[in-house]
């Protein structure tokens, strides 16, 4: 008789509502051989039902990457649980020129000249520059974040924290600047973002893209913006004077295909 395989040990993390709901950051669990990442989520929500709702918004990643349920782990992987990230709507040198951050200190206005600075050459005939500031307004609630929202219906809102898997979220990024230089030619560009509290009327994200003409440098700042916010696990909530409410949408694990709507 063949000897059982022996059972495999994963590191299971979770973020934003997940880390609230079930009150713990990180969690080591044991499976059995060839086991999948829906397996791992099976034996989460054994483990805390409170999950449970939310898998239709959830995506994985496994050892920094996005990954289908589908795939077998192995002993010692890290699995993060990517609960629905900031976004709403979703959608000539011989090396590029690119600054990639996620900042804990907050930054102003003045970050598009430091980093127009750091990115010009006298070859781009167009600079655009792009923040995003925190606003009064309320987001769309994150699915399971609905009662929440209904909760503090016609407040405005007070500041905004947000919470980044920091190591994903800049391969992310450079994945996205790989993705800005094939479809657009342009080789200068900056992506930074804040994690941690922004209070209003304060940038939690700024970008920079720089190119020889204006239509490149325009389309390069929007895709970038548009794609951070819909694939980065980066994770928003709005506060408010008694609680708060995470914002987002399911994570979108791949570029998008189709033209964002205008």
């Amino acid at each position: 008789m063949g000897a059982t395989a022996e059972p495999i040990t994963v590191r299971i993390r979770l973020f934003a509502m997940q880390r609230e709901l079930a009150r713990v950051r990180e969690l080591a669990v044991e499976l059995p051989a060839g086991a999948t990442i829906e397996g791992a989520w099976d034996a989460l929500v054994d483990r805390y039902p409170v999950l449970g709702p939310g898998r239709s918004s959830v995506r994985f990643a496994r050892n920094g990457a996005y990954a289908p349920a589908s795939t077998v782990l192995d002993h010692g992987d890290e699995l993060a649980m990517i609960p629905p990230v900031s976004g709403g709507t979703s959608d000539a040198e011989a090396a590029p020129r690119r600054i990639l951050e996620i900042r804990s200190a907050p930054f102003d206005g003045s970050i598009l000249t430091e980093l127009t600075e750091q990115l010009q050459t006298t070859a781009d005939g167009a600079v655009v520059g792009f923040l995003g500031v925190t606003r009064a307004s309320p987001g769309t609630p994150a699915p399971g974040q609905e009662a929440e929202a209904e909760r503090h219906r016609g407040r405005t809102v007070d500041g905004l924290t947000y919470e980044t898997l920091a190591p994903m979220a800049l391969a992310v990024m450079a994945e996205i600047a790989d993705e800005i230089e094939a479809r657009f030619g342009v080789r200068g560009l900056a992506i930074v973002h804040r994690q941690g509290d922004v209070p209003l009327g304060e940038p939690s994200v700024a970008i920079v893209a720089c190119a020889e003409h204006r239509g490149a440098a325009f389309e390069a700042a929007r895709y970038a913006i548009d794609e951070v916010k819909a694939r980065a696990p980066i994770w928003k909530a709005e506060l408010f004077t008694d609680g708060k409410v995470w914002i987002g949408e399911p994570a979108r694990e791949s570029p998008r295909t189709e033209a964002p709507p205008r």
